[in-house]
Parts: C-alpha cells; structure tokens; sequence
C-alpha cells in the first residue's frame, strides 16, 4: 500500500526478520534453519516473511496446515517447504504435486499419502514423526515399528520417500526440564531404529526456538525456528529479544481518535471499572480485541502516547479502548505505540502478554485479518 493506515496498522520490517535469521543460524552454524510461517508468519506476513528468511539464508519453511504451505507455493515460493497437521480427506495430492514434505504421524495417515501418490503418479516426500514426550501429535514408541516398517515398504514401492525424521519438545523453553533429556533419549532411539530399518533422512529434525537457543545437542541437520524469526522471545527466562541478539520485526501503531478533559470521578468504558480520580484527560485508541487486542489485559494493557507508556484505563472494547493522560496533552492524530521495541522505550508483546496472562505467542499472532500491515525494508 502507497498510504500508511491513520487508525491502527502493523508495521512490519523485513530487514529485522533477516537479520534474525541470521543470528538463528549463527547459533546453529552446522544446521540448516526452517523459518516456520504458519499463522500468516505468526502475524506478521507469511508471503513477504517467507521470502526474508530465505533471503538471509533459511532453506526450509514450515506451516502448520497444508492449506499454508500451498499458499506459499502459489505465490510462487520456491524452496523446500513442510507442513504437518493433517486430517483425514486431506489435500494430500495437491501437496504431492506441489513438491511440499508432509509430516505423518500414524497409519491412516501414510494410507491417504499413499493412495494420492498413486493417483498423482509421483513419489511423496515424507517425515516421520515421533512422539517422543510431547503427547500431541506424532507416532508414540509402541507403534513406531509399525509405520516405520509400512514407510519403509512403500519407499520400496516408490510411493514414498522418507525424508525426515522429526519430533518436538514439551518443554525447551524451561532449561533444565527432566522432559528434555528424556526426549532427546526418545529421539535418539526411535531414529536409530528408523534408520536401521532403512530411512536414511535428509534431514532429522527436533530443535525450536528455545531449543536453537540453549541446546545444541538438539541441533541434528536442521533447527524449526518459529517465534525467534519475529524477533520475540520464546520465553522470558531465556532472555529479552536484545539479550537473545534479535530484533522485534512488527510494531502495532495506531492514531489517536479523539482527545478529551472529563472532570473528577468520570467513569472509563464498559462496566466503569475505571473512574478518574481528578480532572484529566482522556486519549482514545482505536484499536480493540476484534483487531487482536487481549480483552484480558483491560486495566494492564501499556501503550506509548506523548513519550510516556500509559495503561489501557477500564474495558478495552471491540474496537477501542482509552488511557488517562492525567495532566500531559495530546492532540488528535499523535501516533500510540501499542507494542513494538523495548529498545526504542516502546510496551513489548511480552508486555501485552503479562497483562493478559498469555504468552506473547498469542498477543502477535492474534492481530486479525482488519489490521493492515505495512512493510519496511521490502
């Protein structure tokens, strides 16, 4: 877009998510790095993301739905690209043709990659998924020989080719958790069984963001780097984004709406559980929870107005919420910084995350489908 947004926009710079990557990959220098864009690239952009990151040196993509990565594909994103939650009825031969790895956790599900193999005519790429402790999805232990020895059978007839061996962690981002040695022994099992049997993998694969960071052991022949690529921290116990060498790549703005005095004990939004204590004066920000804003963080929510970060004052509503300037002016128009760089004195999506009592996961990956996002460094 030509004109930056006056109500509330995401600005996303791509050059933030390169120089991520870059320093993902130096923290796994004999590993190839995955920057996972499922979600629309977390918020952020999935199309615009995907071509930064494999501009800075990722070689594989990864998206949660099948549906994502053939996206990927039809804006013409080349490259390797694997999705991993599956269905029943699947679009598993359009992926086939689309050269996208697919993951496979279970039976039913080599059954499906197969028949659409056969009617594709071509071989399906792969990966195994184990369930080494995690107890979502992925093959548990009691079943691993099974589908390996069923991969392993259609490999032979060509339907297949196995190109990875994967699993993830339950609790990476908590150093020193017993859960992650017991699966990195799971993982170092089920794959040598795998590979005794016959899969010899491109790639096998365990490590995340917070793995990437503290657990080299976990490294294998590629990182899945998710949350880290947007310059966020997987967890705070890991350190700030600057700590961990990143950069926030998206910061949520939005243009005052209307600014007011209103005299003392003057009630604020919805259910008035917030009522001004003097004569103030009131901003209004318009942005609320059906652009993604936690309704949860009403009262807590920070935001940058006049050089000052402000608490969301009362209710945020469907599509605004107000902060108490108390004595400082502002005009009509000035910029609120939602959350962006703690390193420019700007609130975090961590910041948003404490005062919903999320994680900051959710706070960018929630901004919806109305916030425009303008890109920087395109």
């Amino acid at each position: 877009m030509n004109e930056t947004p006056t109500r509330v926009y995401a600005e996303i710079d791509l050059d933030a998510v390169r120089e991520n990557v870059r320093a993902l990959r130096a923290r796994a220098p004999r590993a190839q790095l995955m920057a996972v864009v499922k979600a629309n690239a977390y918020g952020h952009g999935a199309v615009p993301c995907a071509r930064a990151a494999q501009e800075a040196g990722a070689t594989w993509l990864g998206t949660a739905t099948p549906e994502e990565a053939l996206a990927l594909r039809a804006a013409g994103i080349e490259g390797r690209v694997m999705c991993w939650l599956w269905t029943p009825g699947g679009p598993w031969r359009e992926a086939i043709e689309a050269d996208i790895d697919v993951s496979v956790s279970g039976m039913w599900a080599l059954d499906e990659v197969r028949e659409a193999a056969r009617a594709a005519g071509r071989t399906a790429r792969i990966q195994l998924k184990a369930d080494t402790g995690l107890g979502r999805n992925g093959c548990q232990p009691a079943d691993w020989a099974e589908l390996v020895g069923a991969a392993v059978a259609a490999q032979a007839e060509g339907t297949v080719q196995v190109t990875g061996v994967w699993s993830h962690f339950a609790c990476a981002d908590e150093p020193g958790h017993p859960s992650i040695g017991l699966q990195l022994d799971a993982f170092r099992d089920m794959l040598a069984y795998a590979e005794k049997e016959g899969v010899d993998p491109e790639v096998r694969h365990i490590a995340n963001s917070p793995a990437t960071l503290t657990l080299p052991e976990s490294h294998y022949d590629l990182v899945r780097t998710g949350l880290a690529v947007y310059g966020v921290s997987p967890a705070p116990e890991l350190g700030t984004p600057a700590q961990l060498g990143l950069r926030p790549a998206m910061r949520l703005k939005a243009s005052l709406a209307l600014v007011k005095s209103v005299p003392a004990g003057h009630g604020v939004s919805y259910g008035h559980h917030y009522v001004t204590g003097s004569e103030t004066h009131l901003a209004l920000v318009p942005a609320g929870y059906a652009d993604g804003l936690p309704r949860s963080a009403s009262g807590r929510g920070p935001v940058l107005v006049g050089g000052k970060v402000r608490r969301a004052a009362g209710r945020i509503a469907m599509d605004q919420f107000v902060v108490d300037l108390g004595e400082d002016l502002a005009e009509v128009g000035d910029e609120a910084v939602v959350f962006g760089d703690a390193e420019r004195g700007e609130p975090t999506a961590e910041d948003w995350a404490q005062a919903a009592h999320t994680i900051a996961y959710e706070i960018v990956t929630r901004i919806g489908g109305r916030v425009p996002r303008v890109y920087l460094g395109g």
